[in-house]
């Protein structure tokens, strides 16, 4: 990309603390600017390139040595929780090779057109472009608790989900891209979603309107 010539805001990321209600956030924040939304379709496309389905990733927690299988769960886990069945083996892939796959799949959905992308490193992985606003979403814990339990998760499923779900993240990321997880500096905001999700989505809609005004501006200039 001409980094002399600024761009309008054509893709918005959110990466996001598990149980925060990005998912939702994310599908009305797409549909209010009529763009595409990937996110579970990630975890579709992964599958492919996999020869797998997730249902058969997630059948690898079983095997003697769980840890590298769970942190390739979560970040395939879709936030709607479904799965895609593609058939075939899996193919057993280390976990750099895993980490250059999601980098390969983001940056191809980024060149499809205006979109919302929902976490899999996609802030890292578009943090050179200046058509991309970066967001985080968090919550307060007693906020992501009740959030899961209004979708039905058990109180017992819930805690375990909140406690370990963003820990595994934070390893993988570690671990695969020696960074650390939330990188603040790359987002362009950090917002709670405690007002909730219509105000967060303002915010979001607030901050792309500044940059396009800064955009359109140095482009006159």
């Amino acid at each position: 990309m001409d980094r002399g010539r600024q761009e309008l805001i054509k893709i918005i990321t959110i990466e996001r603390e598990y149980g925060c209600g990005a998912a939702d956030i994310a599908k009305e924040l797409a549909g209010r600017l009529g763009w595409a939304l990937w996110d579970h379709e990630i975890t579709c496309a992964i599958a492919k390139r996999l020869n797998c389905d997730v249902r058969s990733v997630e059948r690898r927690e079983e095997k003697p040595d769980p840890t590298f299988y769970r942190l390739i769960k979560v970040f395939m886990r879709g936030s709607y929780e479904e799965h895609y069945s593609g058939g075939g083996p899996v193919e057993l892939l280390d976990g750099e090779t895993l980490a250059r796959l999601f980098e390969k799949v983001v940056t191809d959905l980024a060149g499809r057109g205006p979109c919302v992308i929902v976490g899999r490193g996609s802030p890292w992985f578009l943090r050179t472009r200046d058509d991309v606003l970066r967001t985080f979403l968090y919550a307060p814990y007693e906020e992501k608790l009740r959030r899961m339990l209004e979708r039905g998760v058990s109180h017992e499923e819930a805690e375990d989900l909140l406690e370990r779900v963003d820990r595994d993240r934070a390893a993988f990321v570690t671990k695969y891209y020696a960074k650390t997880w939330p990188q603040r500096d790359i987002y362009h905001l950090m917002v709670n979603t405690l007002p909730g999700d219509a105000a967060v989505i303002d915010v979001i809609l607030h901050e792309m309107e500044i940059l396009n005004r800064g955009a359109q501006v140095a482009s006159r200039s």
